[in-house]
């Protein structure tokens, strides 16, 4: 077993796990809501970022960027071609998500489009002029249930989340004429967090060409106010985790919100959002195995009264995630 399919330890996982729930938490508030020390942390987190078993980032909320169309492709595939498209459309900037899924066939991304142009472009230039690409469906991603962003693998408990998560802002309001205009400074900002969402403050100030403690105030802004999430990626078998799926589910349209909301604080939810399409709700989950898979589809999923129908399509490889490319993915 190669180095980076092996499970972490139990220490590392739960710093892991802290990162994922917090990602730019300090090392002293890692150490004391794990109940080891900061050395340990240091010594233990450094080489994990190093070697990018774990990777901080940012991803903007197109809500904010009225320009950016968020769009789930599902694209079928030539088998024998798939690794290829799939690595391509990672290469792509404007890819969040890339996995392949289900028999070996078939693609999922997630891309967020710099304007209709560039939409146009994908759907009625690229993808059919690409031999290899059989068929494809587009679903608009019309509301993402920020809910599902607080992931952490279920590898804390919930005391231990709580003391993880950062006193921020409470977010204001996203009707758009309450919204203020973002600012040259908070897209250097983003922009930064993007390439290093630990990027440190003063790093921030320099890129931003402002002070530390204005680049502090503003990204505690522009997280509070849900413009951009923080986030960490680690590959989930290296969690324990080895069941992926994305689920397509059907719910009555008065529903809609319910459900979304109800399953995006579900401890083994990744991702949910409202979708165009035949289905209207796209769920990434992540399960220990497929008997765990199981017991939330038959739990609860079938609790749910608004679902009507469901597809499940396994996932066999994440080539992307939240805008970076898996090391020895491609």
């Amino acid at each position: 077993m190669s180095k980076a399919s092996q499970p972490l330890s139990e220490t590392d996982s739960r710093i892991a796990a802290a990162m994922l729930a917090s990602p730019r938490a300090s090392w002293r508030t890692v150490g004391h809501v794990l109940g080891i020390s900061e050395r340990t942390v240091v010594r233990r987190a450094g080489p994990l970022f190093h070697d990018r078993t774990l990777r901080a980032t940012a991803v903007r909320n197109p809500v904010w960027f009225p320009d950016l169309i968020p769009l789930a492709l599902r694209i079928r595939c030539r088998p024998n071609q798939i690794s290829a498209i799939a690595a391509t459309l990672a290469r792509r900037p404007d890819t969040i998500w890339v996995d392949i899924l289900g028999g070996g066939d078939e693609i999922c991304t997630i891309l967020f489009l710099d304007g209709p142009d560039a939409r146009d472009s994908l759907l009625l230039r690229d993808l059919p002029a690409t031999p290899a690409v059989q068929s494809w469906t587009s679903h608009i991603l019309l509301r993402v249930f920020p809910a599902a962003f607080d992931w952490s693998g279920g590898l804390l408990t919930e005391a231990e989340l709580t003391s993880l998560r950062p006193e921020l802002p409470a977010p204001a309001t996203t009707a758009a004429a309450a919204r203020p205009s973002l600012q040259p400074l908070d897209h250097a900002l983003i922009t930064t967090l993007v390439e290093d969402g630990r990027a440190s403050y003063a790093d921030l100030a320099r890129r931003a060409d402002t002070t530390a403690l204005t680049a502090r105030r503003r990204l505690e802004t522009l997280v509070g106010n849900q413009v951009v999430r923080l986030a960490t990626e680690v590959d989930l078998a290296r969690l324990g985790i080895r069941t992926e799926a994305l689920l397509w589910i059907t719910v009555a349209p008065g529903g809609l919100e319910e459900t979304g909301r109800e399953l995006s604080r579900h401890p083994q939810v990744r991702f949910a959002s409202a979708t165009t399409g035949a289905a209207n709700l796209l769920v990434a989950v992540a399960a220990a195995d497929l008997n765990a898979l199981y017991h939330f589809l038959s739990d609860t999923i079938g609790a749910l009264p608004h679902v009507t129908t469901l597809e499940v399509t396994p996932i066999l490889s994440g080539v992307k995630r939240t805008g970076l490319v898996r090391p020895g993915s491609l």
